[in-house]
């Protein structure tokens, strides 16, 4: 159900903080205030290529 997404991201984000894992979290802003504990441990990106950059980043130091 809609209404539940926030709390199945909230279950992921926590085991896989769990499990000392790194996060990438894509949502659109509609969810921002939902998912803010979740956020404050992950990247956050607003679209798949937003993501597709933070790994560019984490991978090779650059942005272009």
């Amino acid at each position: 159900m809609e209404k539940y997404k926030q709390w199945n991201a909230a279950f992921d984000a926590g085991y896989a903080a769990a499990l000392n894992k790194s996060m990438i979290v894509i949502h659109s802003n509609d969810h921002q205030h939902a998912l803010k504990e979740v956020d404050a441990s992950a990247a956050v990106a607003l679209d798949q290529k937003q993501a597709f950059r933070i790994l560019k980043y984490i991978l090779e130091g650059s942005l272009k």
